[in-house]
């Protein structure tokens, strides 16, 4: 049978979103700014809150600024969100140990505060942020449209979860690492090829 996967073309412009109480200033984030300042590619990375509804909010401002068909790249609760986006808006994406069962893992924080160590934004989780993110959750994906970043010793998530959700997408499996995928400047050039842009590996280097 043929391969039933549209060719990917290359995105007008990346939007990257961080993972629950991290920040654009992350080194996740700043490693994809670096990769698309160095193919000359329009990038953004907001801020995000961690009430569903506002950060998509946030997200969705931001990727009509990125031309007709930007790509999002999201890590863990991020990658969630990029999902959503995604979906919505009819992009690719690329997903880094994305969080699956969101639901429940908002759910198992209900009640606990929480200080951000890049914005210093101090916060509890209350039952609305659980509700915000059952009322987003889509349907269905297709599968089609994601490349996944998964390693398989992740000590927030369960690895195992997130290859069945999304059974079918093309997946890079790390043998070993961890929840904050710190190998990820290896693997610039494999999401940048979802983009539809080659960059040369090692071209952009790990960020502390």
């Amino acid at each position: 049978m043929l391969d039933q996967t549209p060719a990917p073309r290359k995105a007008s412009g990346v939007l990257y979103l961080h993972g629950f109480n991290s920040a654009g200033a992350s080194p996740k984030a700043r490693l994809v700014k670096q990769a698309c300042e160095h193919l000359g590619l329009d990038c953004s990375i907001p801020d995000l809150s961690a009430l569903a509804s506002v950060a998509l909010e946030t997200a969705q401002s931001c990727l009509e600024q990125l031309g007709p068909q930007p790509i999002v790249m999201g890590s863990s609760m991020g990658g969630f969100l990029a999902t959503v986006l995604a979906q919505r808006n009819d992009l690719r994406a690329v997903l880094i140990n994305p969080a699956v069962r969101p639901v429940y893992l908002v759910e198992s924080l209900l009640g606990q505060r929480f200080v951000n160590e890049y914005t210093g934004e101090r916060f509890s989780i209350e039952p609305r942020h659980r509700d915000q993110v059952a009322e987003v959750t889509p349907e269905h994906i297709d599968a089609w449209r994601y490349l996944l970043l998964v390693v398989t010793q992740d000590e927030t998530l369960d690895s195992a979860q997130t290859v069945a959700a999304y059974r079918g997408a093309r997946m890079l499996i790390h043998p070993g690492g961890e929840h904050g995928f710190a190998a990820l400047a290896d693997y610039l050039p494999a999401m940048f090829a979802h983009a539809g842009y080659q960059l040369e590996a090692g071209k952009i280097g790990r960020v502390v």
